[in-house]
């Protein structure tokens, strides 16, 4: 391959494919995760600013006091159209520029569309601002997932990604403070404050980005194996000579080369194509694990999640016994934040796949309870307290399993050869759900409209119910398994015994006994036509 000389076969011993987990390659990882915060920010700063009385007059004139559905709608909606674009065009320059260069290029973005936000004084501003910002963020939560997933070491792969959730998280809370200590203000700092701030959050990622390596997965791929080599033996804080090196860098690239022995090459549109190959009764398939992927993310939205952070305050506001619907919407945020650092733990202790199945149920019941409450006591204070309560429990199974769970997942199915775009097709699914929800969701419950309230937690507790199911029939168990690793367990068994397959043998030994095995059929071959003469 080009780029340097091969690397040494793989080892048979699979405990050997990769180094030791060290202090400096864990936070060089972690880092990574930092990212999620200005994702989070973004997406949790908009519910306070449509409840803000100055916004809402400047928008819609001094008597006004809440925003039309449709204004909420389109505000809302439109930084997921942005993302959904931007995650898409971000699997192409992953491929060509790189994973983080891609990264940092949507900082760049990003800060452009919060820019225009921030000088904005009227509907039209806002909304080009936001969908401009859109491609940023775009950018960033599909290659993100993507860079950490390549980098980080297998038994804490999970904890860093969970991590990436967990900065969502303190990225929502960070809006929901900024939004409670801004919401009284009389003038257009108001909403220029929250708004502004996120410039912060986009800088500080694209300084550390400069800093940190590129995947060597990329290198690979790129058939640079020489950088592959210096680039892994950074991030695992090992000398560029040492065995562990050497082990994953071949059994990363014998990975690579089964993979793309077995798809087509050819141009452009080959190249998306090959995310779909495959039937799709094969579990191993390329198009069972794109579809695996975008449904993953597209069930994550069903959960309702971002019916409470993005329209939580208003929705709060609308039931009319909560006289600080702020407050409430700041608590809610605190419990995911808080929530969420669990995961760290049970993502590598019980696996990805249990997680799902037990946070869908969980999610799934307080749902109902919340509706249940809602249709019954309507308006009763003490009802609406237990309501709440609730609603804070369905957090917290949300923040500790389908959260951070999803986006580990999606991270792990997709081989090298397709990985950035399926990873892009993932987080794009994610966002046109988003979209999708954020468009519908005032329609479904504002007062002059469908006016569901409460009720609507009857349709996320039937849409929950699905994710149950579907991650029971669907989810592979990935925990402690190498990239590699997972590839070799989609094409050996099924999501519901995956947990229980133990890895036995690696690429590069398979790839090494080929050779040898060519290498004999040559010389057995060439001895017989030496007798012959």
């Amino acid at each position: 391959m080009p780029g340097g000389a091969a690397p040494m076969a793989g080892p048979v011993d699979v405990s050997r494919v990769e180094a030791p987990v060290t202090l400096k390659a864990y936070m060089m990882c972690v880092f990574a995760a930092f990212g999620g915060i200005f994702f989070g920010y973004d997406s949790g700063y908009i519910s306070g600013v449509m409840g803000m009385k100055y916004f809402i007059e400047m928008m819609e004139g001094a008597d006004a006091t809440v925003l039309p559905a449709w204004k909420k709608s389109l505000i809302t909606s439109v930084l997921s159209a942005g993302t959904f674009f931007g995650a898409l065009i971000a699997g192409d320059l992953a491929d060509w520029l790189g994973r983080r260069i891609t990264v940092i290029l949507g900082c760049m973005v990003f800060i452009v569309g919060v820019i225009l936000q921030t000088a904005s004084a009227g509907l039209g501003l806002i909304v080009a601002g936001r969908l401009v910002a859109g491609f940023g963020v775009g950018f960033v939560s599909a290659i993100i997932i993507l860079y950490m997933s390549e980098i980080a070491p297998r038994k804490v792969r999970g904890a860093i990604v969970s991590g990436y959730q967990f900065c969502i998280c303190i990225g929502l809370l960070l809006a929901s403070a900024v939004d409670y200590g801004t919401q009284e203000r009389t003038d257009s700092g108001s909403y220029r404050i929250p708004i502004g701030l996120q410039m912060a959050w986009a800088l500080i990622l694209a300084s550390g980005l400069f800093l940190l390596p590129e995947s060597p997965r990329f290198f690979v791929r790129k058939g640079a194996l020489d950088k592959a080599a210096v680039t892994l033996a950074r991030l695992r804080d090992q000398p560029l000579d040492s065995h562990y090196v050497r082990d994953e860098l071949a059994e990363i690239v014998a990975n690579h080369e089964v993979e793309m022995s077995v798809i087509p090459h050819g141009n452009y549109f080959q190249m998306w194509a090959n995310c779909f190959r495959g039937s799709l009764f094969d579990g191993s398939s390329y198009l069972r694990r794109t579809i695996l992927g975008t449904s993953m993310q597209m069930m994550q939205q069903w959960t309702g999640c971002n019916f409470v952070f993005y329209f939580g305050t208003t929705f709060f506001q609308q039931l009319n016994v909560i006289s600080n619907p702020f407050l409430i919407s700041l608590i809610t945020t605190l419990v995911n934040v808080c929530s969420t650092p669990i995961s760290f733990y049970t993502m590598e202790k019980l696996g990805r796949r249990p997680l799902l199945i037990w946070g869908a149920l969980g999610m799934m019941l307080c749902e109902f309870i919340v509706a249940i409450i809602g249709t019954c006591l309507p308006g009763n204070d003490t009802a609406t307290k237990v309501m709440i309560a609730f609603i804070c429990i369905y957090i917290f199974f949300f923040a500790t399993t389908w959260g951070p769970g999803a986006w580990v997942v999606i991270g792990e199915v997709f081989p090298l050869p397709i990985r950035a775009k399926g990873v892009a097709l993932s987080t794009a699914s994610n966002w046109l759900w988003n979209c999708i929800i954020a468009v519908i969701t005032p329609y479904m419950v504002d007062t002059d409209k469908g006016n569901l309230g409460p009720k609507v937690f009857y349709i996320w507790g039937g849409l929950t119910s699905c994710c149950f199911i579907y991650a029971y029939l669907l989810v592979p168990e990935t925990k402690g398994l190498t990239l590699e690793q997972v590839d070799q367990m989609l094409n050996e068994t099924n999501p519901r015994n995956s947990a229980k397959w133990v890895p036995h043998s690696t690429y590069a030994a398979a790839v090494e006994q080929k050779v040898e095995k060519e290498i004999g059929h040559v010389e057995k071959t060439d001895g017989s036509d030496g007798s012959m003469v």
